[in-house]
């Protein structure tokens, strides 16, 4: 049995690792069932509760989970019990809950940056597995690149929108592995090179959630880190990214040569013909807009849980998701939904003013708060990286610099 010292370390490498490998096992049927690995998350968090004591300010995610439940009650009346019970839970629920629970354990506990290295490294793992999964699955393409919509072929046969968020998780580790090693040049440049594989698999996904994300997530570090280092870092880092760039660069001008100029329009919101889309966001908006006006309507316990795909179905005949967790909790759950929300906004920030140890924090955070407003919670991942911003890391004799 692990001694309590390295229980919370132990409890979020088993976690990091299932929620890297996630969406490679979707994409093979590798599950039991769809949401399988959030119960799986759950399932070591509570294990670590129970064998672990957590503190006593963590007990406000508990009252965010709670605020949850009404929802399920509002549901259960309107739709009948054994529909509205599967669905709120299984396809609703259970990601919420699961970064509930994970934040609960994570809040204020403490690891070394060794050990917080080692958690993103079980994350990053299963994600080159999956890059090259990708690469012996992807037919050639020229015949499956047409347009500039999201791409199901160039992303396993899976949604382009989670494969691209995991794949832009895996960027940023390889690049703060990057920014960070101390290791001999050969290892970083492993680390760069397969920066690169995976910044080309997430590209020619054709989906810019994960891609845009991953971009903000090492900018927001690379600034922390620089700010925190002394001046013989700084100078290193200098050079890292000059490297980095290049690298970026040369992955971008090869994946638009690969796709024939479409991952350019892409970006630029155009069409395959050239032509500027009108809606940036992919018609993602009008759905957003639909879930706010529900909760107008609803104000108080909203329309219960997973009522608004049923709602849209039956007042405009289109079953669409906007994937917008901020929209969804508000319309489902009413002003319980915004005041559990506000929950899961501030509490971190409060957290940040007092404890600014996490070099990671704002990156996770951001991480959590952008996958959210265009993937929702359909995966584990916000829910742990989330936790993760609410850790304690320390760096030997606590700086950053002296780690270096």
């Amino acid at each position: 049995m692990a001694s309590k010292k390295y229980k919370t370390f132990y409890v979020l490498v088993a976690c990091a690792y299932v929620v890297g490998i996630e969406v490679f096992l979707r994409m093979n049927g590798g599950t039991v069932f769809y949401e399988a690995i959030k119960y799986l998350v759950i399932i070591f968090v509570l294990m670590g509760l129970i064998s672990n004591s957590f503190s006593n300010k963590a007990l406000i995610y508990v009252l965010y989970i709670v605020l949850l439940i009404p929802g399920i009650f509002v549901a259960v009346a309107d739709l009948g019990f054994e529909t509205s019970i599967r669905r709120a839970i299984a396809f609703n629920l259970s990601g919420p809950i699961c970064l509930g629970i994970t934040a609960v354990f994570c809040y204020k506990r403490t690891l070394t940056y060794n050990q917080i290295k080692i958690v993103l490294l079980a994350l990053l793992l299963p994600l080159i597995s999956m890059a090259v999964y990708l690469f012996l699955f992807t037919p050639d393409l020229q015949e499956v690149i047409t347009g500039t919509e999201s791409n199901f072929m160039t992303s396993g046969g899976f949604g382009p929108n989670q494969v691209a968020t995991v794949l832009g998780i895996g960027i940023f580790v390889l690049a703060t592995r990057f920014f960070m090693s101390k290791d001999p040049f050969l290892y970083r440049f492993i680390d760069l090179c397969l920066l690169g594989i995976l910044t080309y698999r997430a590209l020619i996904t054709f989906s810019r959630g994960g891609v845009i994300t991953a971009v903000i997530m090492i900018l927001f570090f690379v600034g922390l880190y620089y700010l925190k280092v002394n001046l013989k870092t700084k100078f290193r880092i200098k050079f890292s990214l000059f490297l980095f760039l290049i690298c970026i660069f040369s992955i971008w001008l090869y994946s638009s040569i690969q796709t024939s100029g479409f991952i350019e329009k892409r970006y630029a919101n155009q069409d395959a013909a050239g032509r500027e889309k009108q809606d940036v966001t992919t018609g993602r908006t009008d759905l957003m807009a639909f879930e706010l006006k529900e909760f107008i309507d609803n104000p108080f316990l909203g329309i219960g849980v997973g009522k608004v795909k049923e709602e849209r179905l039956n007042e405009t005949g289109v079953a669409a998701a906007s994937h917008n967790e901020m929209s969804r909790i508000v319309a489902e759950h009413g002003l319980l939904g915004v005041f559990a929300f506000l929950i899961l906004l501030m509490t971190p920030l409060v957290f940040r003013i007092k404890n600014k140890t996490n070099l990671f924090f704002y990156s996770f955070y951001l991480f959590w708060l952008l996958t959210i407003n265009h993937s929702a919670m359909r995966i584990a991942a916000p829910a742990l990286i989330y936790g993760l911003c609410l850790l304690n890391i320390t760096y030997g004799n606590g700086r950053v610099k002296n780690e270096e």
